[in-house]
């Protein structure tokens, strides 16, 4: 490495763990270290994580990731941050300790809240400021459920609301910064899309205060200095703080209108930029904030998948059907077809196009003659199907046909799955040379905002694909398959009315 090597470095703090990664002026990731965290589940279909665990570990892997990398602060240009979107965490400023663990995004538990607003007839208010299905998904009720259930005692004053970007940003600048991006903001169900600003009217429905708050700021500037000693002897920015999903969409350069990305994580992003007005976004769709940078706001539409990557955890952790990935890139190759089995992974409630958080998975079609690798391969096809289910829905709902989808996460380096997704799309699937396109897409932010790039042009010259995958099924074979796929989710969502009718 020459003495000139200068890098932006990335906090990735994502559902499944934290990664640090390296990048370049050239927009190049030369390194990256990660570390997982604990999924905790306390009951059925509750989801938490530990937000002293997650701040831990993010000074782990920037301390390891330099390291490892034998980079010196010197080289450091700043930090930016990209994060798990919606997971809520509330803390105590005097303290700086959490009042209970964090709320993740995948968490049902307010869900009887939520049902309540709708019978109230609020959810038209909510959809029409916010952009937002009135769903447990988003970070509102979340907070709503913490403060009425702290055990710390604190007055409402001591307490500060965040999503995980605030709270990192906070902790890492000592408690000098209390601040969050457009992008995340928009994800809360308080912040309104139109005035780009914490609503009043919404901070009361769901009885949250405003001072406890961020700040909101554009992607594209410094939010403040990293003070503790212990990673950086002199302060060091922090910029680039952008939500994952929309931090890959910049990362992928999809720049203009109708241009789409899935992200293929825990769960599953399928956004696609719509320009510079919010678009109208039904039949389970989302609006959302593309990002705010260069002086504006730029908006998309999104279809939000609450299971795919998860569903290879369960099939592991819960299930122990396989190993290591290797082993099951093998395991699927060898079965050739599923053989007639559909897994419906709907382990936290189904996303778009359907929205029903009390859906329970399901594993529908099996014979006498089904056997471990068919699960497996249900497992990694439903991921596929929810992925094509959620861009014909963004085709239907915009009318813009998707002809390309940039794929970028773990998922996307699994070949017959990308294949798959293809062949179901009956459209390209570029796969780009960055999997981690989230860290990307922040360090892209964080570099204008510090002056290593003037503008997103001069970003177009970074985008890499490493491989194209083109259709190759025939018509009558999607279409059998799919038949397939939408009976297994009809048979799910009717279970769910029978068992909670």
């Amino acid at each position: 490495m020459s003495g000139g090597d200068r890098f932006l470095l990335t906090v990735d703090q994502s559902t499944a763990g934290t990664k640090a990664v390296l990048t370049d002026a050239d927009g190049r990731i030369r390194h990256r270290h990660g570390v997982p965290h604990r999924q905790i589940y306390p009951r059925d279909g509750w989801v938490e994580h530990d937000p002293i665990e997650l701040y831990d570990n993010v000074k782990t892997v920037i301390r390891d990731v330099m390291e490892k990398a034998n980079v010196g602060e010197e080289s450091i240009i700043g930090v930016t941050i990209t994060n798990q979107r919606e997971t809520a965490v509330v803390w105590n400023r005097r303290t700086g300790l959490p009042v209970a663990n964090a709320i993740v995004w995948q968490c049902r538990r307010t869900a009887d809240f939520c049902d309540k607003l709708r019978r109230e007839g609020h959810e038209p208010l909510i959809r029409e400021k916010t952009g937002l299905l009135l769903d447990p998904y988003f970070s509102a009720a979340k907070w709503r459920w913490l403060l009425d259930n702290r055990e710390d005692g604190a007055s409402d004053d001591e307490l500060l609301a965040g999503t995980i970007d605030s709270w990192l940003i906070w902790k890492l600048t000592g408690g000098r910064v209390h601040a969050t991006d457009y992008t995340n903001a928009s994800r809360t169900q308080l912040f309104n899309i139109h005035t780009l600003q914490w609503d009043e009217e919404l901070a009361e429905l769901f009885g949250v205060p405003i001072s406890m708050l961020p700040d909101v700021y554009p992607s594209d500037r410094i939010y403040g200095c990293i003070e503790d000693v212990g990673l950086f002897a002199s302060p060091m920015p922090i910029a680039g703080v952008i939500g994952d999903s929309q931090a890959a969409l910049f990362g992928q350069q999809c720049l203009r209108p109708g241009m789409a990305k899935g992200t293929y994580g825990t769960g599953t992003s399928v956004l696609m930029h719509v320009g510079d007005k919010p678009a109208a976004a039904g039949g389970g769709l989302v609006s959302a904030i593309a990002w705010g940078a260069f002086g504006r706001v730029e908006y998309a539409v999104e279809a939000i998948i609450h299971s795919t990557g998860d569903c290879l955890n369960w099939a592991r952790d819960q299930m122990g059907l396989f190993q290591s990935y290797d082993e099951l890139n093998r395991d699927i190759a060898e079965a050739g077809d599923t053989g007639g089995v559909y897994l419906v992974p709907a382990f936290v409630g189904l996303g778009a196009p359907h929205w029903n958080p009390r859906a329970r998975a399901a594993i529908i079609g099996m014979n006498r003659s089904t056997g471990r690798r068919h699960l497996l391969r249900a497992a990694v096809e439903s991921i596929a199907y929810q992925v094509a289910d959620a861009v014909r829905l963004l085709e239907r709902e915009t009318g813009i046909p998707v002809g390309e989808l940039r794929v970028d996460g773990g998922a996307s380096a699994n070949e017959l799955l990308m294949q798959f997704q293809a062949d179901l799309l009956n459209a390209e699937v570029v796969c780009s040379e960055a999997a981690e396109l989230s860290a990307l897409g922040s360090a892209f932010m964080g570099g204008l905002a510090l002056g290593v790039w003037d503008s997103a042009a001069e970003l177009n010259r970074f985008y890499r694909s490493r491989r194209i995958y083109r259709p190759e099924m025939n018509a009558d074979e999607r279409a059998r398959l799919d038949r397939g796929w939408q009976a297994a989710v009809k048979g799910v969502l009717a279970a769910e009315d029978h068992l909670n009718g």
